[in-house]
């Protein structure tokens, strides 16, 4: 196989690196899980998005 990186891989890399954004992601939803509505958890998923794009980026 090549030396190129599939993106699966680069998005369990990132995943990887970004365990803290999403318990708090996480913690967010599950606080009031039964009455999940759009924008719930904007902040935190904004957090963890970023956290996710940043880390893809690095080679």
């Amino acid at each position: 196989m090549s030396g190129r990186v599939r993106p699966i891989e680069k998005f369990a890399e990132a995943v990887g690196k970004c365990s803290v954004e999403a318990a708090a992601y996480g913690k967010c939803i599950v606080a009031d899980y039964q009455s999940v509505h759009q924008d719930m958890c904007a902040k935190e998923f904004a957090t963890l998005k970023d956290c996710y794009l940043k880390a893809a980026k690095k080679p």
